[in-house]
């Protein structure tokens, strides 16, 4: 019965394999040169705004991906139901928004 128990722990270390520090430095240091580089688009006074907010848009969006890939750990199995759910209350909100848009312009 202990060899039963012994084999089923080594399973479970293999599956839940710590990643270490590198991959956690890798994402700060990129959240920061997003925010960097956002913060120098806002900064840099003569540039149109169209293009600004485009530059803020792209980095916001990089930084959700950053965030939930590395920070919440969206990129590892078995958090398919959490990524239909965020996925679904984006459409949700994005319908919400058009609808209001709809709604103040007519």
């Amino acid at each position: 019965m202990a060899a039963v128990n012994h084999s089923a722990t080594e399973e479970t270390k293999k599956r839940h394999k710590h990643e270490g520090p590198q991959k956690h430095i890798v994402a700060y240091i990129m959240s920061l040169l997003l925010t960097l580089i956002a913060f120098a688009a806002v900064m840099a006074g003569e540039v149109n705004a169209s293009f600004i907010i485009f530059i803020l848009l792209m980095m916001a969006g990089l930084q959700v991906f950053v965030q939930m890939g590395f920070w919440m750990h969206m990129k590892d199995k078995g958090h398919g139901y959490a990524i239909i759910a965020i996925l679904g209350g984006i459409f949700i909100a994005g319908t919400m928004i058009i609808m209001a848009e709809y709604w103040a312009w007519w």
